[in-house]
């Protein structure tokens, strides 16, 4: 028989074993959901990253930017950091200051699903290392307004409107009396 004092310490033991057991096997999940998906930091960061090489590029200052994007200074470097994540208004406002689609801005920060059009294509523009961030972001605007186009264009060919059939009937009737 067991004393009271070494039932307790087995039944601590036992606690202690499953406890241990189930911690792990949760740390092991949270942490490989976590490395799954990209954390907001990683967004933020990112997105301000692409700020920073755009505004790089266009030779334009922190403050600058700043000003015509109408945010402040302090806000804006922060944001470039990736310690504050902004909203797609700031993300708009940037982009008229950046001088580029504010889509652009939106796809960085993950607003936006990646354009559409050939992966191939986008995927070409977007690894070609001798065109700037800049260039790449004008060609792949370029790219996704001939791709919207041709295919609004198929689309209207293949279905056409009342307005956009012939309507030579009601001319004829006109012109023959």
């Amino acid at each position: 028989m067991q004393t009271p004092g070494e039932f307790v310490r087995e039944q601590v033991t036992t606690v202690r074993s499953t406890v241990d057991r189930v911690a792990g096997s949760v740390a092991e999940s949270v942490a490989g959901s976590v490395s799954e998906a990209p954390s907001v930091s990683a967004v933020s960061s990112q997105v301000g990253d692409f700020i920073r090489e755009q505004r790089s590029a266009a030779r334009v200052s922190l403050r600058e930017l700043a000003r015509t994007a109408g945010v402040s200074n302090p806000y804006l470097s922060q944001v470039e950091r990736g310690l504050r994540k902004p909203s797609a208004e700031i993300l708009a406002s940037i982009a008229r200051g950046l001088k580029i689609s504010a889509e652009t801005l939106y796809e960085q920060a993950g607003i936006l699903d990646r354009r559409s059009g050939n992966p191939d294509t986008v995927a070409a523009i977007r690894s070609d290392e001798g065109l700037s961030e800049r260039h790449k972001a004008v060609l792949l605007e370029l790219y996704e307004t001939y791709v919207r186009e041709h295919r609004s264009a198929i689309q209207t060919s293949s279905h056409p409107t009342a307005s956009s059939r012939p309507a030579a009937e009601p001319r004829n009737s006109k012109e023959s009396a």
